[in-house]
C-alpha cells in the first residue's frame, strides 16, 4: 500500500512529502502551486511533473520532457458520479468512487480492479493506494496525485459550503 507522509517526514525536505509504501520512503512529491494543483514527483532517479492544463486534463509528464507533452493523462468522465478516466502510458484505467462516505475509490482495467483508493484516517486524512505489483510505481505515484487531487478539491467544496452557511446563516 502507498500512502503519502507527513510533510518532512522519512528524509523529505521544507515542502516536500514521501510516497511511503510500508513505512519506507519510494517517492517523493513536492507540491509547486497548491491553487493550480501542480506538483512534481520523484520516483527513483526520475522527475516527474503533474499538472493541471486547459479543460480540466490532468498531466504526468518526465521533467525532461517537452511542455505539451503527456505520459499520463486522466480526465473526468462523469461529474455527477466522481468517474474519471486515466491512460497510463497506454493502459486505461476507469477511477471511480466506492464510497462517497468513506471516500474510497475504485481503479478498474476492462472491469478488472487493479488499484483502491482509501485515506488514513483521522483528523488529517491522506490518500492512500493498494495497488497490484502489475500497476508500475510510477502509474501508482500518479494516481496517489489523482486522489490527493480529488481529495484537495473535495474538501474545498466543502469547506465553501460550510462557510457560505455558516455566512448565510448569520444574516
Amino acid at each position: 500500500m502507498l500512502e503519502l507522509g507527513s510533510a518532512g517526514e522519512a528524509g523529505a525536505g521544507t515542502g516536500e512529502v514521501p510516497v511511503l509504501r510500508d513505512g519506507e520512503p519510494v517517492a517523493l512529491l513536492r507540491s509547486t502551486d497548491f491553487w493550480k494543483e501542480g506538483s512534481v514527483a520523484v520516483v527513483g532517479d526520475r522527475e516527474w511533473v503533474l499538472e493541471r492544463r486547459r479543460g480540466g486534463v490532468l498531466v504526468g509528464r518526465w521533467a525532461v520532457d517537452p511542455g505539451d507533452s503527456a505520459r499520463f493523462r486522466a480526465v473526468q468522465t462523469s461529474m455527477w458520479k466522481g468517474s474519471w478516466r486515466a491512460d497510463l502510458e497506454g493502459t486505461v484505467v476507469d477511477l471511480e468512487v466506492s464510497s462517497w462516505w468513506k471516500g474510497t475509490h475504485r481503479c478498474s482495467t476492462g472491469g478488472t480492479t487493479v488499484a483502491e483508493g482509501g485515506s488514513t484516517g483521522g483528523w488529517s486524512p491522506r490518500p492512500t493506494l493498494t495497488a497490484g505489483d502489475d500497476v508500475p510505481l510510477d502509474a501508482q505515484v500518479f494516481l496517489l496525485w489523482l486522489l490527493l487531487v480529488l481529495n484537495r478539491r473535495q474538501y474545498g467544496v466543502v469547506h465553501a459550503v460550510a462557510i457560505g452557511g455558516v455566512v448565510g446563516g448569520s444574516s
